[in-house]
């Protein structure tokens, strides 16, 4: 099976000196992620790489089988005095499945999808304070754009009060030019959903787009590190000749083969009449 198009990138904004975001790119295992630490430096960053590292370390279990080996992986190292005590991170993970992909999650890092007939729309719920605002009706979606905490997140990996997290994930089929889109608040907090979708509809590659969508964040004001990765859906193959001629012919029997030739020879009498009567 041919790889998937995807571009990935990372940069730490126009605020800070350090990237607690990181990702993981590995097509030829089918499988993505983005992850944001926190802790402050030297452990946020720590915490995002011990969740990179877990994943790449087990790509064949299920995602989230890995996703809790991982926040266990984080709870072990600051117990041994790696990082700090209280760091941790949220992911967000895609992996491929032929005609299907998986998306797990955990905070509030997200996943969304895109087409050119649909526009974006979002394939995760953030675990958070504003959204359980949301969900309750104490506020609506336009105020949640603007919350004083919309980055208070309800778990994380890490987190010492869990000894398990609540890995949420959903299972899709991939859809024709379909684009999954996986990315940091630090994306989400500079730019609206319509002007992400835009930035999608305007470029041809998953490598253009992130491009763009990277400098776009940054433009905004860039307050946090920004990562995204664009992910294209695998490409349909094209029908052959005979496959699309094939579709054109009407049903006669129950063999095609005879349908073709009964409507060949109905064309080619077709035809000899036009030309008799024209000549």
């Amino acid at each position: 099976m041919p790889e998937l198009d995807s571009s990935s990138m990372t940069n730490p904004g126009s605020k800070r000196s350090n990237n607690e975001d990181c990702f993981l790119s590995l097509p030829a295992q089918d499988l993505w992620m983005v992850a944001d630490g926190m802790g402050g430096h030297d452990a946020g960053e720590v915490a995002s790489a011990i969740v990179r590292d877990t994943l790449a370390k087990y790509p064949d279990l299920p995602l989230s089988e890995s996703i809790q080996r991982a926040h266990q992986a984080i709870l072990d190292a600051a117990a041994n005095g790696i990082g700090a005590e209280g760091m941790g991170s949220t992911i967000v993970a895609l992996k491929h499945h032929g005609e299907n992909f998986e998306i797990a999650w955990v905070g509030d890092s997200r996943a969304y999808q895109f087409t050119p007939e649909l526009g974006l729309q979002a394939l995760t719920t953030d675990h958070s304070y504003v959204q359980m605002l949301l969900e309750s009706g104490a506020i609506n979606s336009i105020d949640a754009e603007s919350h004083p905490d919309k980055n208070i997140i309800t778990q994380c990996l890490g987190s010492q009060e869990m000894e398990t997290v609540r890995v949420d994930s959903l299972t899709r089929p991939w859809q024709p030019e379909q684009w999954l889109l996986l990315c940091s608040d630090g994306l989400t907090d500079e730019l609206s959903h319509a002007e992400i979708s835009a930035i999608l509809q305007r470029y041809r590659t998953p490598d253009q787009a992130t491009r763009e969508l990277v400098k776009a964040a940054l433009n905004a004001g860039g307050r946090d590190n920004i990562t995204v990765q664009v992910i294209a859906a695998p490409s349909q193959p094209k029908p052959s000749m005979r496959a699309a001629l094939a579709h054109w012919v009407p049903i006669f029997t129950h063999s095609r083969r005879l349908d073709a030739i009964i409507y060949t020879l109905a064309l080619l009498v077709l035809f000899a009449l036009l030309y008799w009567t024209i000549f």
